[in-house]
């Protein structure tokens, strides 16, 4: 499965069904130019979940890490030795670290990749937040705002009592008093002091014309297209807005130091690297 590689080489990879439009590689490449690693490598593998027990069972020495993408977020769960409580936490895991002794021990950067996306815009704490669907990222989301909302009023927007069911116990495990609120009255999540919308492109197109005059922050997790309809409309109206290049860019800087054990990685090389990479995709 995997060529042979140069002496003291170390890879790493994303994987995901699909993968072909994954920005992690040009941050991850550009992260190890930046720190000057030059054996290291990083590649993106289409990798499903019937797959996956195999891809990651051929794994060699010289492996430092994977990046997991849907749909293997979850799948990945029981191939591992060890699991974070952060990653436990939303039963999702997007970094597989190899350990020296050949250990694999699974985290979630994405929960503290947008702690930092945010206070980097300085947003530490809020006191009232929304959230715009109910998927893997949403769950994300709820657990970054028991960080950042913990006393706060957190509204989630979904469809059907299955999904409000779904986000309620989320919240209750999280320790976070989370309101599940019909789709349907979505547009009443510009009231919060910052929203953050997880659904996918086009899903909130139709919530820009109601953007009300200076809103919040709007973290719309979507990188392509972008701006988003709404994010264009929001940031118009004199809100402030991060997209999903932010969230992108601050997961992968920490997976760069639990892959590569150097600390700071690089954040403004990263960020060049997938904005350069998003304006060549265009």
């Amino acid at each position: 499965m995997t060529p042979d590689v140069p002496p003291g080489a170390r890879r790493a990879a994303v994987l995901g069904s699909p993968i072909a439009h994954s920005l992690s590689p040009a941050l991850h490449r550009a992260a190890y130019a930046e720190l000057g690693l030059d054996g290291w490598s990083y590649d993106r593998f289409e990798v499903d979940e019937p797959a996956l027990p195999g891809f990651v069972a051929g794994l060699g020495p010289e492996w430092a890490g994977l990046s997991l993408t849907m749909p293997l977020k979850r799948a990945v769960i029981p191939l591992l030795d060890e699991v974070s409580a952060t990653a436990r936490s939303v039963n999702a895991v997007n970094t597989l670290v190899l350990r020296p002794d050949g250990s694999r021990f699974g985290d979630n950067t994405d929960i503290p990749g947008l702690v930092a996306a945010l206070a980097e815009r300085g947003v530490a704490k809020a006191d009232s937040a929304a959230v715009l669907g109910a998927g893997a990222t949403a769950s994300s989301a709820l657990a970054a705002l028991a960080r950042i909302c913990p006393r706060g009023e957190v509204t989630a927007y979904v469809r059907g009592e299955q999904r409000a069911a779904e986000v309620r116990a989320l919240g209750e495990a999280l320790g976070l008093a989370v309101t599940p609120a019909p789709w349907e009255r979505r547009a009443e999540a510009f009231g919060a002091e910052l929203v953050i919308s997880t659904t996918p492109a086009g899903a909130t197109d139709d919530l820009a014309a109601a953007v009300p005059d200076a809103p919040g922050v709007l973290f719309d997790v979507l990188y392509h297209p972008w701006p988003t309809p709404l994010a264009a409309a929001w940031e118009a109206r004199g809100g402030r807005v991060l997209g999903g290049l932010d969230l992108l860019v601050h997961q992968a800087v920490l997976q760069v130091e639990a892959f590569t054990g150097r600390a700071p990685a690089p954040l403004a090389a990263m960020r060049a690297a997938g904005a350069a990479a998003l304006a060549a995709a265009h």
